[in-house]
């Protein structure tokens, strides 16, 4: 079994215990939090590697990187 498999599996079984919005709530609060981590990791790695910096992050802030909706 793959680790995707095995974590689909975890996900299904805590789901399965999900009996209230307020417990709804509570777990996508934690799998945000868990990939917020997650990606303030990598930025924080890619800071030190020198890969990402002050100058890059300035560029990015000017961008609009959504993807345009097309009119009908």
């Amino acid at each position: 079994m793959s680790y995707s498999q095995m974590a689909q599996l975890e996900l299904m079984n805590a789901v399965a215990n999900i009996n209230s919005e307020a417990e709804l709530n509570e777990f996508k609060s934690l799998l945000a939090h868990y990939f917020a981590q997650k990606a303030q990791k990598a930025i924080d790695k890619m800071w030190d590697e020198g890969t990402f910096n002050q100058a890059k992050l300035d560029e990015l802030r000017g961008q609009h990187l959504r993807t345009p909706y097309r009119t009908l």
